[in-house]
Formats: C-alpha cells, sequence, structure tokens
C-alpha cells in the first residue's frame, strides 16, 4: 500500500514526487517511456520563461531535473504500461499482471499531439514529417515545405521554416489564424509563406518519402495537388485520458476537471499538469499545480492518521 502514486513522470509528476517526498509520503512513479521527462523531449527552443532558469531546450532543461531524481527517495518506475486503472479502489493492474494499491492517485499524463489521421502519416515519420522546424529546418533548406495548423506553434514554425525554404504553404481550416497578433504580423510580410485559410489537407503523397500534399479549399473548387518535401502538423493536443475517462468529469475537449487543489471528482484522485490544464499549458503551471496536489495530500492523509 502506497500514499501516492503518480502516473507520469514528466515536470508535472516529478514535481509532485518530489513534494511528496519531501512531506514523508511514501510515493510510487510510473511512466511507460523509456526515460522521464515527458513533453521536455519535444521542447527544441530556448526557454527563458521558467523564472530564475534559463535553458537552451527542453532536454537541457530535464538534465537539471534529473539530477534531483537521484538523489530524491521515491520509487520510480519506468517503461511501466498500465492495463486498468479503477480510481474507486485506487487500485492499478500493470501490463506485467502486477497489481499496486495506493491511498491516493495523482494522474499526470499529459498530452499528445493531435494528428490528422491521414495514410502516411505514420509511416513517413522520419521521412518528410517534421517533428519540429526549430530541430529539422535545416536538413529541409532549399525545399518546399507545408505547414498544417492556424495556431502559435503552426505560424512559428512556418515562420522558422520560411528563413531556409523557398516556399512555405500554411493550412488553416478556419476563417483566420488563431495565432497571437505578433505571430501574424511577421508572417504577412513574409514573401516565402502562402496561407490557405478556410482549407484542409486531404492527403499525404509519397512512399518512401515525402512527395506532396492534396489540399481542398471549402469554396468547392476541387482539390489541388502541391509538391513539397516537408510537412509540419500543428493542429493542438489531445489529452492522455484513455484509462481514465469514464470515471472522471472531463471538459468539452476531453481534459480532466480539477478544483482549485488540482483534486478530480473522483475523491482523492488528483490531476495536475497539461492533463487538467488546458487553457496555460506551461512548464511553471505544471510544477506548480504538483506540488499544490502533493500539500493537499500530505494534509488529508496526516489529519486522517491523527484522527485514527
Amino acid at each position: 500500500m502506497h500514499d501516492v502514486i503518480i502516473i507520469g513522470a514528466g515536470p508535472a509528476g516529478l514535481s509532485a514526487a518530489f513534494w511528496c517526498d519531501e512531506l514523508g509520503l511514501d510515493t510510487l512513479v510510473l511512466e511507460q517511456a523509456e526515460e522521464i521527462g515527458g513533453q521536455l523531449h519535444r521542447v527544441y527552443n530556448p526557454l527563458s520563461n521558467y523564472l530564475g532558469l534559463k535553458a537552451r531546450n527542453g532536454a537541457e532543461l530535464l538534465e537539471l531535473f534529473t539530477k534531483d531524481v537521484s538523489d530524491a527517495g521515491f520509487d520510480l518506475w519506468t517503461q511501466t504500461e498500465i492495463e486498468s486503472i479503477d480510481l474507486r479502489a485506487k487500485r492499478i493492474s500493470l501490463r506485467s499482471g502486477e497489481r499496486l494499491q495506493s491511498i491516493t492517485i495523482i494522474l499526470a499524463t499529459g498530452v499528445r499531439s493531435r494528428s490528422l489521421g491521414l495514410p502516411g502519416e505514420k509511416e513517413l515519420a522520419g521521412k518528410g514529417m517534421i517533428e519540429s522546424a526549430a530541430r529539422d529546418r535545416d536538413l529541409f533548406a532549399g525545399h518546399d515545405v507545408c505547414v498544417v495548423g492556424g495556431g502559435d506553434a503552426a505560424v512559428e514554425n512556418a515562420l522558422l521554416l520560411a528563413e531556409v525554404c523557398p516556399t512555405v504553404t500554411l493550412v488553416h481550416r478556419g476563417k483566420k489564424l488563431r495565432a497571437r497578433r505578433e505571430f501574424v504580423e511577421r508572417l504577412q510580410p513574409n514573401h516565402a509563406v502562402t496561407v490557405f485559410t478556410e482549407s484542409v489537407l486531404t492527403r499525404i503523397i509519397g512512399d518512401d518519402h515525402l512527395e506532396g500534399v492534396e489540399i481542398q479549399r471549402k469554396d468547392g473548387l476541387k482539390p489541388f495537388q502541391l509538391a513539397v518535401r516537408g510537412l509540419v502538423i500543428r493542429i493542438g493536443v489531445e489529452p492522455n485520458t484513455e484509462l481514465v475517462r469514464e470515471q472522471l468529469q472531463l471538459n468539452q475537449r476531453g481534459f480532466v476537471t480539477v478544483n482549485s487543489e488540482q483534486e478530480t471528482s473522483a475523491p482523492m484522485v488528483f490531476a495536475i499538469g497539461d492533463v487538467s490544464n488546458p487553457i496555460a499549458p506551461t512548464i511553471s503551471g505544471a510544477t506548480g499545480a504538483g506540488a499544490t496536489a502533493a500539500k493537499v495530500i500530505a494534509a488529508r492523509l496526516n489529519a486522517q492518521r491523527i484522527n485514527g
């Protein structure tokens, strides 16, 4: 029997684990990936807005976090796949057949990038699909590319690619881009970027490598094909809630609903980080939520033990 089981070892989960450990709670962290860090592995741009700390990218920040992990007293299991979770019973069944029991559970499962669901999207990973312009743009210098999306991430990727690519085609399904004004203002005078609003990608073309895309305008005209060697898809994220979505209250986008103490609709089940923060998913917000949940849990468990 553990005091706390934390599912996910990104910034939120690690922060909660450190606080739980400091507060004297028996804590176990479960991470399905081989390495800890969560979304930090996908942050390639400099991190300058984490108060009191600068890092060249997510990997460098993770190095700083990892130094503390080795000195911590909580248990951390990586490459651990969960079969099912019973939130009412606070019981977790692993794919290995092992069952774990806890007094409280903290969900720090994060989010994943949304996909278009088109054939070729997964098959051409590393063969023309661009994960991040900040990391990969030099590989596509001199080639025409396409970016799908209309938010900050999509426009920022388009601007970075426009510095090294002859043409960048930005495809967005809405009437206007959702990105911040400063991003859009930088985009407008850039002659390398062509923006198609009210448009969707309907086909990814290529076998051994990406050769092009097919775009459908909402004005009823026939879809047209565009030859490109690189494709970035930035259409938002979706929360990793598959294991618990039938047991918890979620918002319309599927994110876990929590109160000011990070508690979910299930008693003594908490959610922290991006999985419960669709409005401002930040590293500092994630670590802060982890600390909040840990302190609330410690206070409640201590009160229960005092009262017998």
